[in-house]
């Protein structure tokens, strides 16, 4: 009988700024032409920092994950300050994975070296698309040439790489996909996340969509285009460990898999949310997202905390099987009666076995079916009733 998985404990540093806002995107992200005062912002982190570890003392950091907006937008001196104070707040991991994201149009040689000179050992690059018509129709500021280049300076600066690709984009073919697909996978490291195009609340997409103005592949073929990336990936030493993601074996994005396998994590900067197990109660910390009330409100008080909501046993179960359930591993019965208190309800999980969309790996373990995955809401509803 397998023991379950240790999740471990990561920390998540939102920067909340990008040379332009996406039109798909609904991440908390702000463009500031006037510039931004790097040093002040560092000593925010820093402070905040501090907060979090004095609510999670004694903690072992396995993963560092610094997102966005566009963290390639810091200098370096500013990446090596947060990740010091992380480094000085808690315990860290001799082998912590730090990942960090970055677009191609902000990658230069020496930007990199000085982020892996500052302790980052792992880049995840936002390509999104191999031609230039679809770039420009993403909102993005680089081409392909941009991107295949910063795909070879990654390379040869960090240990590990990853890539992002949006599918499913308004005009995309299964053919076309598949080139592309095939494409990317010759220039792929250990790692690549590809995303369906979603239409988001609040982003321009959706405005263009209501009003007819942007058509997306239909749900079959969304379905089909689903069922190729997993096909070619798996052809190509790449199989998927979540929906989304896929990796050669062991070169799977640690601190995400701290997010799905429900672990704990503290959340820092505008925006930031977290997961931290205070005093045997799993608190759900939210961050004010607008940068300089942000900014103003650590500087005052020591923190940028909007809420800090205790969740009972039952809403802690649901968060985990919607995360855990994204996974390949699936997740562990022991550990979600652990958390939620309560055992999943047999008749339902013995219909969603019979109608293909879960399946028992052994006495401790259930995931999706890739088919259950394409429904991953409604089977997550369905247990959680």
């Amino acid at each position: 009988m397998s023991a379950p998985i240790e999740p471990g404990f990561g920390v998540y540093v939102h920067w909340p700024f990008c040379a332009a806002k996406c039109p798909y995107c609904d991440f908390n992200s702000h463009v500031r032409h006037q510039g931004v005062d790097q040093e002040r912002f560092a000593r925010a982190f820093v402070t905040e920092i501090q907060t979090m570890a004095a609510k999670s003392p004694g903690k072992t950091v396995n993963s560092i994950f610094l997102g966005g907006g566009t963290p390639s937008l810091m200098d370096p001196k500013t990446v090596g300050t947060i990740l010091d104070a992380i480094g000085a707040a808690w315990n860290v991991a001799d082998d912590v994975e730090v990942s960090m994201e970055a677009n191609p149009s902000s990658v230069e040689a020496e930007r990199f070296r000085g982020y892996r000179a500052a302790g980052v050992n792992r880049v995840s690059l936002g390509v999104q698309a191999l031609n230039d018509a679809d770039l420009k129709a993403l909102g993005r500021i680089h081409n392909v040439e941009e991107a295949m280049r910063a795909i070879d300076i990654a390379r040869a600066t960090f240990p590990r790489l990853s890539f992002d690709l949006i599918y499913a984009r308004p005009g995309q073919t299964p053919d076309m996909w598949r080139a592309e697909l095939l494409q990317a996978l010759e220039r792929a490291s250990d790692h690549m996340s590809l995303y369906q195009l979603t239409i988001e609340p609040g982003t321009m997409f959706e405005k263009l969509y209501k009003a007819g103005k942007l058509a997306i592949p239909d749900e079959d073929t969304a379905a089909t285009l689903f069922e190729i990336t997993q096909e070619i990936c798996e052809q190509h030493g790449r199989p998927s460990y979540e929906i989304s993601n896929h990796a050669v074996p062991g070169g799977e994005c640690r601190h995400n898999l701290v997010y799905w396998r429900y672990g704990e994590y503290a959340g820092i900067g505008p925006g930031a949310h977290g997961r931290l197990v205070i005093d045997g109660r799993r608190h759900a910390t939210a961050i004010v997202r607008e940068p300089e009330q942000w900014l103003g409100r650590v500087e005052s008080w020591g923190d940028g905390i909007e809420t800090d909501d205790i969740l009972n046993p039952e809403e802690a179960g649901d968060e985990m099987l919607l995360m855990g359930l994204r996974l390949i591993e699936g997740i562990d019965l022991r550990r979600y009666r652990a958390i939620s208190g309560r055992d999943l309800d047999p008749k339902r999980l013995a219909d969603l076995i019979e109608h293909g969309m879960v399946e028992q790996i052994d006495e401790n373990r259930i995931r999706c079916t890739r088919s259950g995955s394409f429904v991953l809401d409604a089977v997550v509803a369905d247990l959680a009733a």
